[in-house]
Parts: C-alpha cells; sequence; structure tokens
C-alpha cells in the first residue's frame, strides 16, 4: 500500500444489492407502533407516508435487495466513491496508524444523502406519486431530495430548521435551482407551524417540528407522499452502497479496518459505512470496533434514553424505540445542522444495545478544529457534520500513537463544506460558541416519552 492514496473502483463493481442488517443481527428490532392506538403497525398504517415498495424495504428481513437498473444509471454520475489513505494526516499526527477515508462529497449534492434520495424519488414515481414533502437541517437531504426530483419530475417542497435557513443561505438556492420550494420551519404553511410560532414567533425550529410539518401535508393529498432522509430503516439499506464499496476498496489497499469511524445525528451515513462491516463480523468475519460520535449539543446516543418516542413534535409519526432526548427537545443552534436531531435510527440504537458498537460525543470546536487539521494535510474542507467523523478517527490515531499500534483506522466523510464557510470564517475569529443544550429541558423532554406497553 505504500505510496498509494486513492482506490478506484470500475463502474462494474458497484454494488448491484443494497445491503440488510436485519437479516445478521441476533435480536430482531422493537416492533414499530401506531401513534394512536400503540399497536404494531401494518403496511397499510404507512402507506399514506410512503409507496409499497419502500414500506416493504423497511420491514423486510432479506439480506440483500436488488438495487433496480435506473437507480444504478444515475447511482453512476458519481459512484463508486473513491476511498483515500491520509498519508499527510498520518504525518501531521506522527501516529503508526493507517487512516483511510470514503469520500461521499464527490455527489452531485456534496454528500451522501442523494445515496437513499434517488431510490426514493424512484419508487414514488413509479407508484404515480407528483409531490414529495420533506424536512432538512443542514440542507444536505433538502439539497439531494430536489435533485432527485428534477430526475424523476417530481415536486418537492422542504421545510428547512429556520436556524440552518437563515445560516446557510447557499443551500436554500441549490435547492431552488434544482426546482425545490424551500419553507423555514416552524413556517405558516401548516396547522402545527403556525401552533409552534403561537407560542413561540422566534423558534429557531428542530428536525422534530419540520418533520410535522412535511408529514401534515403528504397525508392531506393523494398525490404527495413524504420521503425522509435518515433514521428509517429503508434509508439505512439505501445508504450501505458506502460501506459495501469501501470493503472493497478495502481488499484492493490489502488492508482491513480494526476501527470504522462514522458521525451520528439521525444515523444514516454512520449506518451506511459501518452496518456492512457489522454484518460481515456477525457472519463470522473480522469485528473492527464500531464507532459513533455524536455531537456534545445533541447527544441521543450517550445522554439519550432507550425507549418508545415519536419521530416528530407534533407527534403524528409511528413510535419507535431508540436511542431519543425526548421527542419535544429542541437541541441548540449549533453548526452541524445534519445532526440537530432528538432521536437515533431504531437499527443504529439497537445495534448499541446488542453491543455491536459504541458512542462517544464532542463539542463542535473540537470538531472543527479537527476539521481544519484534515484540510491543511488533506485538501478537503470537511462539513460540520463530517468533521465529528474526523474528530473521532483522529482520536483512534492518537490513541495508537499512545499505545504504539498500528491499527488501520476507517471513516466516513459524508460530505464537503463548501457551504459552511460562515461557520469557519466563525471559528477562526473565535466566535464560533460552543451551544449546550439546558439540562433542565432536557429532564423535562426525557420526563415526557410516552407511557408504552411494549409488545411481547
Amino acid at each position: 500500500m505504500s505510496g498509494q492514496t486513492k482506490f478506484l473502483l470500475q463502474e462494474s463493481q458497484m454494488p448491484k444489492a443494497w445491503y440488510n442488517l436485519q437479516a445478521d443481527l441476533p435480536k430482531p428490532l422493537p416492533a414499530v407502533l401506531h401513534p394512536g392506538t400503540h399497536q404494531p403497525v401494518g403496511p397499510d398504517d404507512l402507506a399514506p407516508l410512503f409507496p409499497m415498495e419502500l414500506i416493504l424495504q423497511e420491514v423486510s428481513t432479506e439480506r440483500e435487495i436488488e438495487i433496480p437498473e435506473p437507480v444504478r444509471e444515475i447511482y453512476q454520475l458519481w459512484r463508486p466513491a473513491p476511498l483515500f489513505r491520509a498519508h499527510r494526516l498520518e504525518k501531521a499526527l506522527g501516529t503508526p496508524a493507517k487512516i483511510l477515508y470514503k469520500y461521499e462529497g464527490v455527489s452531485p449534492a456534496g454528500s451522501h444523502k442523494p445515496n437513499t434520495a434517488i431510490p426514493q424519488a424512484f419508487y414514488n414515481k413509479q407508484a404515480g406519486v407528483k409531490r414529495l414533502t420533506t424536512e432538512t437541517g443542514a440542507g444536505q437531504w433538502g439539497t439531494s431530495l430536489s435533485f432527485a426530483g428534477s430526475l424523476f419530475d417530481l415536486e418537492v417542497l422542504v421545510f428547512q430548521v429556520r436556524v440552518s435557513y437563515d445560516q446557510k443561505p447557499y443551500r436554500r438556492a441549490v435547492m431552488e435551482t434544482y426546482g425545490a420550494r424551500c419553507l423555514p420551519s416552524p413556517s405558516t404553511e401548516t396547522q402545527y407551524g403556525r401552533s409552534v410560532l403561537a407560542q413561540r414567533p422566534d423558534h429557531p425550529g428542530s428536525l422534530g417540528i419540520a418533520i410535522s410539518e412535511a408529514v401534515e401535508l403528504a397525508v392531506q393529498r393523494d398525490d404527495t407522499k413524504y420521503a425522509l432522509g435518515s433514521v428509517l430503516n429503508h434509508v439505512l439499506l439505501h445508504q450501505t452502497v458506502i460501506g459495501l464499496e469501501a470493503m472493497e476498496q478495502m481488499q484492493m489497499a490489502d488492508a482491513w479496518p480494526d476501527v470504522v469511524v462514522g458521525c451520528t445525528g439521525g444515523g444514516s451515513n454512520f449506518a451506511g459505512i459501518a452496518f456492512p462491516f457489522i454484518g460481515h463480523g456477525l457472519r463470522g468475519g473480522p469485528k473492527p470496533r464500531i464507532v459513533a460520535v455524536e455531537p456534545a449539543a445533541c447527544p441521543s446516543l450517550t445522554r439519550g434514553k432507550y425507549a418508545y418516542d415519536y419521530g416528530d413534535t407534533g407527534h403524528m409519526t409511528p413510535l419507535t424505540k431508540m436511542h431519543t432526548l425526548g421527542s419535544t427537545f429542541t437541541p441548540p443552534g449549533f453548526h452541524a445542522g445534519g445532526l440537530r436531531y432528538h432521536g437515533m435510527a431504531p437499527m443504529v440504537s439497537h445495534a448499541k444495545e446488542l453491543g455491536l458498537m459504541e458512542a462517544v460525543a464532542y463539542t463542535q470546536n473540537q470538531c472543527f478544529e479537527a476539521g481544519v487539521l484534515f484540510a491543511r494535510s488533506e485538501g478537503i474542507v470537511p462539513a460540520p457534520e463530517a468533521n465529528h467523523a474526523v474528530k473521532g478517527a483522529i482520536e483512534e490515531a492518537l490513541r495508537c500513537k499512545r499505545e504504539g499500534k498500528s491499527e488501520t483506522i476507517l471513516f466516513g466523510l459524508c460530505g464537503h463544506g463548501h457551504f459552511d464557510m460562515a461557520a469557519y470564517q466563525k471559528y477562526f475569529a473565535g466566535e464560533l460558541k460552543e451551544e449546550s443544550y439546558d439540562e433542565k429541558e432536557l429532564a423535562m423532554a426525557l420526563s415526557g416519552l410516552p407511557s408504552v406497553a411494549e409488545p411481547a
């Protein structure tokens, strides 16, 4: 591997099927419950929100689910994505560890999100849907679904968390360039948004609120469905193209990871890089340590409770068992908007409960410091979300340095930060505040978790 820094697959080597971790889990996922009856949901309960093909993927326990050929053709605009050996970062750290990263910033939207936006748009188009509603934080998901909607001639309406809407105007401009409509959330266009603004006109918004607004409009029209950028099983499934490609590339590099690191907000990017390696280990292969890195200001895995909760603030979505800070919890306005979500994907949460992974949390200044070091070493400016994975990988490399171990570290660089330079400017000016949540608000949100009798 000496002197080699980039590992590229041919288009013919791109995965032909997504990997479903549910097939290999030693214990099945807890049931998803109806928000009204608290009974397990069936396909008909989800039909107002999603097309049937996505519902079937949501509940599937098949190990492999074929990627439709039209989706693979569009994937080829940027996939297979490159895997890099971070020689210069290794040198800067003085570590004996090998650091490799899978770079998803090569997609048209600049992140990993099109990996699921494209198939979601495809299946909705097949089902005769005309319009998609969704939420977005930093704007990576909104941008990606807008891009996908333009390819399949779908109208896209995006509710962007207000603090990110204000922080990142260029993300909104990209969404509009792709033909989508982007609104700050909470908005005046939904009953729920108006109710939130009536209580607090300057509400900064949250992903939970934006989800409620998108769901409210989706269920009002037969030609409209809802699209989610993280958390749900089918979304995590689509992202596994990342890890599947990385496994092939690691073999090209004549290496295998001892540690796999990913940033976590809702869990899709993390699952994309980590789940194929977890599954390989469960089937008898080597078992790398799997490390999820989350923001200290929204620490669902490290401070949340593993319990049934709503996915949205308005309590319109089904109840899932997950690590949660409480659906009414409003994270502070730190810059990694894609990680500002009160809950963690049920399958990621389940994997943590089973001891298949671990989690750590860092502050945003710690993560920006890591991102700047990475940019000055490797030349790529990471998104604020991706900086969390960079920080996690650096900490693992420094541990190897202390312990004198030459381990191989793989991390997911989920997107570039070209639309986040205002945050970098604040960091360099010493104006990037350490946003912290209110302990009383967290306690209140957790005390309000729904009382649910878990199905036998």
